[in-house]
C-alpha cells in the first residue's frame, strides 16, 4: 500500500517560502528591536527579498512539481517551471525595488508608518504574489490571490490618521473582495460542471461537459476572470486604482502598480490558456473587448489630466497604469485566436518586464521630488534637470520607454511585440485601437518630459538622494538601458515554456 504522506519539494517553493519566513522574523523581531534600530527590519526585509530573488536560480535546471495526487505525479498543485520563474522574478524584484524605497519612506517620521508592520504586510504580500503563478489548482489559485491582496489592503491604509489613506483602503478593499467573491461562484461553477479544481484536469474534462452544463460552464469561465481582471485594474474594475494610489504611501502605490498587475495577468493566463483553452470562444472576445476599453479608458483618463490645474504625478501614472493594464491583456485575447498561443503569452510577458522596470524606474524619481513637495504635483517636476540633471535624463527614458518611443527602444519594442501579436491572431481591429492609444498616450508623457527641461520657477531646487533610493533609480535605469541596447534577450528570457 503507498504511502499517503508526501515528500516537499523544498527547493521549488523556496522563494514564496523565504518571503513568508523572513516577514514573520522581522514581525517578531519588532517586538524586542529598540526604536533607535527599526531600520535595520527594512534591511533584513530588503535581504529576505534579495535572497528569494536568488533562489531562482537553482530551479532554471528544470521543471519541478511538489503537492501532487497519489498515484498521479503529473497533476500537482505547485509547478516551477519556465513561466513560473519568470513571474516569480518579475514580482520578487518588483518587491525588492519597492523595499529600496520604502527604506527612505520609513525614515521619514511625517509618514507615520510602523515599520514591524508595514515590512511583514510588505513580504507576506510578495509571498502570496509569488506563490500565484506557480498555482495549477483554482483553490490555491485563490488562496494564493489573497494572500497577495490581503496585505496589501493594509499596506494602503496604514498611514496613522490619514483620512485620504484610509478611504483609499477601504474602497480597494470593498471592491477586491467583491470582485473575489464573483471569482469563487464562477469557480464553484466550473468544479460543478468538471467535478475536479486541477487547471490540467479541468482543460480535459471541460471539454466533454454534459450539454446540461454547458452553461453553468461557460458562466463559470467569466466569472472566474473577474478576480483576476479587477487585480489588473482591467475596464470596469478600474475605478479603486486613481485614489487608492494617491492615498496609499508612494512606495505601495509603485508596488501595486506593478506586482498587481504580474498577479492579474498571470492569473488570468493560468486561468485561461492552462485551464480553459477550449473555451477560447468565450474568455477570447472578452478579453478582447475588455483590452479595447481599459486601454482607451486608461489613456483618456491620464489625458483628462490635463485639464487639472496642478494634477497629481501619481494620479498620472495611475491612470497610465490603467492604459497600460489593456496593453497586457492583448496578447492574452490573441492567445485564443493565434495557432501560437505560447508566442502570445511569450508577449504578455515580455511587456510586463519592460512595464515593471520602467514603471518603477518613473515612481522612484517621483519618490524623490516627492520628499520636499509632498503633493507631488506635474508641476514639481519643471526644471527638474537644473537640480538633478541625471534624475530627469532617467525620468524622460523612463517616460519615453512607456510611450516607446526612441530612445526608449525597449518601450517600441514591447509594444510592437504585443502588436504583432494581435496582427498574427486576426484581431486587426484591435491593433487598431491599440494604435490610436498609443498615439493618446504620447500627448501626456511628452508633456511630462518636456516639463523636466523648462527653466525652473526662481531658483533650482537640489533633490537629495539617499542611499537606497540611488540604488534603485540606479538599478532600474541601468536595466532598462542595457535592455534598449539589446531588446531581442527580453523576449528570450520571456520564453515561458509552459506548453
Amino acid at each position: 500500500m503507498s504511502s499517503l504522506v508526501q515528500s516537499v519539494d523544498w527547493l521549488a517553493i523556496a522563494p514564496p517560502t523565504i518571503a513568508a519566513v523572513v516577514g514573520l522574523g522581522v514581525l517578531v523581531a519588532d517586538l524586542f528591536v529598540s526604536s533607535s534600530k527599526k531600520a535595520l527590519l527594512g534591511w533584513a526585509s530588503v535581504a529576505g527579498l534579495a535572497a528569494a530573488t536568488v533562489m531562482l536560480l537553482p530551479l532554471l535546471d528544470g521543471d519541478r512539481s511538489t503537492f501532487c495526487l497519489t498515484g498521479e505525479p503529473e497533476v500537482c498543485s505547485y509547478t516551477a517551471d519556465r513561466f513560473t520563474l519568470v513571474i516569480q522574478f518579475l514580482v520578487l524584484a518588483g518587491a525588492l525595488l519597492t523595499a529600496l524605497l520604502s527604506v527612505t519612506a520609513l525614515k521619514d517620521a511625517r509618514k507615520g508608518l510602523p515599520e514591524g508592520e508595514f515590512w511583514f504586510l510588505l513580504l507576506s504580500s510578495a509571498a502570496g504574489a509569488a506563490l500565484l503563478p506557480a498555482s495549477r489548482d483554482l483553490a490555491t489559485l485563490i488562496v494564493a490571490l489573497e494572500v497577495a491582496s490581503l496585505p496589501a489592503f493594509a499596506l494602503v491604509g496604514l498611514r496613522h490618521g490619514d483620512r485620504k489613506s484610509s478611504e483609499a483602503a477601504l474602497k480597494f478593499f470593498l471592491s477586491s473582495v467583491t470582485a473575489t467573491a464573483v471569482s469563487l461562484l464562477g469557480i464553484s461553477f466550473v468544479y460543478a460542471s468538471t467535478g475536479t479544481l486541477y487547471l490540467t484536469q479541468v482543460a480535459d474534462r471541460i471539454q466533454n461537459v454534459d450539454g446540461r452544463l454547458d452553461t453553468l460552464a461557460q458562466t463559470g469561465v467569466v466569472l472566474t476572470l473577474i478576480g483576476f481582471a479587477f487585480k489588473m485594474a482591467a475596464v470596469p474594475f478600474h475605478f479603486w486604482v486613481p485614489d487608492t494610489y494617491v492615498g496609499a504611501p508612494l512606495p505601495v502605490a509603485a508596488y501595486l502598480s506593478v506586482v498587481g498587475k504580474a498577479v492579474g495577468f498571470s492569473g488570468l493566463i493560468l486561468v485561461t490558456v492552462v485551464a480553459l483553452p477550449s473555451y477560447g470562444d468565450v474568455w477570447g472576445p472578452a478579453l478582447a473587448v475588455l483590452a479595447a476599453l481599459t486601454m482607451t479608458v486608461g489613456n483618456v483618463g491620464a489625458l483628462r489630466q490635463q485639464a487639472t490645474r496642478a494634477y497629481s504625478a501619481v494620479r498620472l501614472l495611475a491612470w497610465s497604469s490603467v492604459g497600460q493594464a489593456g496593453y497586457l491583456l492583448v496578447p492574452i485575447a490573441a492567445a485564443a485566436y493565434a495557432d501560437d498561443a505560447e508566442r502570445s503569452i511569450g508577449s504578455t510577458v515580455a511587456y510586463a518586464l519592460m512595464y515593471g522596470a520602467v514603471n518603477l524606474g518613473a515612481f522612484a524619481v517621483a519618490a524623490v521630488v516627492g520628499r520636499t513637495r509632498p503633493l507631488n504635483r506635474i508641476t514639481d517636476y519643471r526644471g527638474l534637470y537644473a537640480a538633478n540633471p541625471l534624475t530627469a535624463l532617467l525620468l524622460a527614458f523612463f517616460l519615453l520607454c512607456l510611450a516607446g518611443l526612441p530612445p526608449g527602444i525597449i518601450g517600441l519594442f514591447a509594444k510592437v511585440t504585443v502588436f504583432s501579436a494581435a496582427v498574427d491572431a486576426g484581431l486587426g481591429w484591435l491593433a487598431v485601437v491599440m494604435a490610436v492609444n498609443v498615439v493618446i498616450a504620447l500627448f501626456y508623457y511628452l508633456q511630462w518630459t518636456a516639463l523636466l527641461f523648462r527653466a525652473p520657477e526662481g531658483e533650482p531646487e537640489t533633490h537629495l538622494l539617499p542611499a537606497p533610493l540611488t540604488a534603485a533609480i540606479t538599478l532600474t535605469g541601468v536595466l532598462a538601458i542595457a535592455l534598449s541596447g539589446a531588446p531581442q534577450l527580453v523576449l528570450r528570457f520571456a520564453d515561458t515554456g509552459l506548453f
